[in-house]
């Protein structure tokens, strides 16, 4: 029996989360306690809100507060909202490219086990690996820019690090006073680039474990023995790594139609939920070892919620980032560069001042018209005092 005509993420915590937490116990950390407490208080009493009541007809609006944890499904859209704001000020009239870099699968029990370590190692190497290659007169000989996204899952909901680069079709040549543009069917030599970046990942990653900074529980205890390391540096370095270059983006409208999927999103949408059991979920995925069919799986409550807290990130941690052109040091200058070298005015955009405006803007709903009546406005009345508080209910904001 279905909990719910629409079940959601939350329905799937409130349901199974008690259990989850009884399984584990003193084991769960305090930050998968804090999401999962975070997302089953997500717009309840246990959070309080508010009631409005309508100038016209007198019905009561009740409205609860959210969380506004970045692992909750529904407390990311405002916030993607603003991003996309700011973000159409930096964007330059000319093609962009999407640059995928993957980590293999032998290296997730580490990764799982030192999530900041190797996040931190997956930005730095595709980074590094872009600016260094496109900066060689060989290829562009140019100074580009781009912005890299942090994705850990799969669509099976397991672990599958991978970063996602949107990089300028062109670059600020050395002195800044030119601009050299790629060609729309060529960035970079792929094999190079993959290469690269699994050259720089492993000399990183072998020196962060000579510095200590890695620890080698459960699964990765053997790791812990230094020609055991060794041998497993050496299996990855005799593999080919995954480096994914799309095809490019005509334009900056192109370009924003797929930030605003990729962009502060969690491990799987409310709307890929297809029933819940007595003691199962269903859910859409894609199988891409299957030419990418569209499937429904079936998962055990508990897994579900372990799978979905692998993707848990560390406190504070930033998953977006911008290198070369568009790092926060560079952007301003480089950007007012670029324009007049493009001959391309900033463009103009008058950004919504309120979360109520912004909804407004994006997806033309009024918050503030009443809902029973569709003529009268909504008054603040009073506020709901929180139900009860079962520990911190955030994460990061």
């Amino acid at each position: 029996m279905a909990v719910s005509l629409h079940p959601e993420v939350q329905d799937i915590f409130t349901r199974f989360g008690p259990h989850y937490r009884d399984i584990r116990g003193i084991t769960l950390s305090g930050r998968h306690y804090r999401v999962m407490r975070a997302i089953e208080s997500c717009r309840t009493e246990a959070l309080g809100g508010h009631t409005d009541r309508c100038d016209r007809c007198g019905k009561l609006r009740v409205s609860y507060n959210s969380c506004r944890d970045r692992h909750c499904p529904k407390c990311q859209f405002l916030k993607r909202e603003q991003w996309l704001e700011e973000r159409q000020k930096d964007m330059l009239p000319i093609h962009y490219f999407h640059v995928v870099f993957t980590l293999p699968d032998i290296l997730n029990p580490l990764v799982l086990r030192n999530q900041k370590v190797v996040y931190d190692l997956l930005f730095r190497s595709a980074a590094e690996s872009l600016l260094e290659l496109s900066g060689d007169p060989r290829h562009l000989g140019a100074d580009v820019g781009f912005l890299s996204i942090l994705h850990t899952w799969g669509q099976n909901l397991m672990d599958h690090p991978h970063l996602h680069c949107i990089v300028t079709g062109g670059g600020l040549a050395r002195g800044g006073t030119t601009w050299r543009m790629t060609r729309r069917s060529f960035f970079l030599p792929v094999r190079a680039l993959s290469r690269l970046f699994r050259g720089k990942f492993l000399d990183y990653l072998a020196a962060c474990r000579k510095r200590g900074d890695l620890v080698f529980p459960g699964k990765t205890a053997d790791l812990a023995c230094e020609h055991v390391f060794q041998s497993f540096l050496r299996r990855l370095r005799r593999k080919e790594w995954v480096v994914y270059l799309k095809a490019p983006f005509k334009n900056a409208r192109t370009v924003f139609g797929y930030l605003s999927r990729y962009t502060h999103r969690v491990a799987i949408s409310n709307s890929r939920i297809v029933r819940i059991d007595n003691d199962t979920v269903l859910f859409q995925w894609r199988d891409y070892s299957d030419h990418g069919r569209n499937k429904v799986m079936r998962l055990d409550g508990v897994e579900f919620i372990r799978r979905f807290l692998l993707h848990v990130l560390p406190l504070r941690y930033v998953k977006i980032r911008y290198y070369g052109i568009l790092s926060h040091r560079r952007r301003k200058d480089s950007l007012l560069h670029a324009r007049a070298i493009l001959n391309s005015p900033a463009p103009e955009h008058n950004a919504p001042t309120s979360w109520k405006e912004r909804l407004l803007a994006t997806r033309g709903f009024d918050v503030d018209r009443c809902q029973f009546c569709g003529n009268g406005r909504m008054v603040f009345v009073q506020t709901i005092v929180p139900v009860h508080c079962n520990g911190p209910p955030g994460g990061v904001r």
